[in-house]
Parts: C-alpha cells; sequence; structure tokens
C-alpha cells in the first residue's frame, strides 16, 4: 500500500491545505495527515477540535487518516511504515526551508519528501494571515471550507 503524510499545524484547515491533501489522495492508497502538536503555541483550536475540521473536510476523499503528533516527523512516519512526506510550496522562501526539512528527514530516517506546487489560487494563504483578517472583520469565507469558516467565526465571536 502506498502510503504518505500531510504535515501540519492545521489551525485551521484551509483550501490551500485542503488542496495539497486532495490531490496527494489522489497519489497514494492512504494519506496521514499529522497535526503538530506544539506546546509552545497557544492555538486558536485545540488539537482535537482540528482533527475533528479537518475529518470532516477530507471525508469525502475515502482514504485520509487524521491524527496527531508530537516529536520528529521521521518517528511518526517510521511507527506507521509511511515512506513519503508530502509538502505544498507556495513561494521560493517555502522551497528554502523545506528543502533543509526533507534532506535532515531523509538523513535521519530514509524518508522522501514530495514537493507539491500550491494551486495559484491558494498562493498567499495560511493560517495565520486567515485568522489575522477574520480578526479585524474581514470575510475570509471563500479561503475555507464552509464547517471551518463556521467554527471560526464562532471561535472568534467568544473572545
Amino acid at each position: 500500500m502506498r502510503r504518505a503524510v500531510c504535515p501540519g499545524s492545521f489551525d485551521p484547515i484551509t483550501n490551500g491545505h485542503l488542496d495539497i491533501i486532495g490531490r496527494a489522495s489522489k497519489l497514494y492508497d492512504v494519506v496521514h495527515v499529522a497535526v503538530m502538536i506544539n506546546q509552545s503555541k497557544k492555538g486558536l483550536f485545540t488539537v482535537d477540535e482540528r482533527i475533528q475540521l479537518i475529518r470532516d473536510v477530507t471525508a469525502d476523499f475515502g482514504n485520509v487518516e487524521v491524527e496527531s503528533f508530537h516529536g520528529l516527523l521521521v518517528d511518526f512516519c517510521k511507527q506507521r511504515d509511511i515512506p513519503a512526506i508530502v509538502k505544498g510550496l507556495r513561494a521560493v522562501s517555502d522551497f528554502d526551508y523545506e528543502l533543509q526539512m526533507a534532506q535532515m528527514n531523509n538523513g535521519l530516517s530514509g524518508v522522501e519528501t514530495l514537493f507539491v506546487p500550491t494551486n495559484p489560487t491558494y498562493s498567499f494563504l495560511s493560517s495565520s494571515l486567515v485568522k489575522e483578517v477574520a480578526t479585524w472583520g474581514g470575510d475570509v469565507a471563500h479561503l475555507l471550507p464552509p464547517t471551518v469558516h463556521e467554527a471560526l467565526v464562532k471561535r472568534l465571536g467568544e473572545k
């Protein structure tokens, strides 16, 4: 079985993330979405909330598994026999950082990294930018799956 992982914080998952996961799901039998746990960062959504949102918006793909991880991504891959990491690249600046990570991950464990160019529609998009714009009342509905947008509006309304 061909397996790959799409890692990230997904706080929240955007249409850009969903595009990369969807494209990976056409190339691999199983795509694991690994939600990073970073205890030094306070997320807008809890890890469990992010996992549920991702499960909701990837359900139609039929071959996506979502779970959290803490530590080295290569350890996550080794534990699940995943030989490939799929990463979306938005710009040259992403490539510089991601190339270093890919080389380190390969050197540590032999795990390969596949870079997928982002759909130009989402080349500027990040979860951080979406949260910032939404916090100040900007319309981000077109950048998020509808259920994620609803959750974001609700969460920001609680603050």
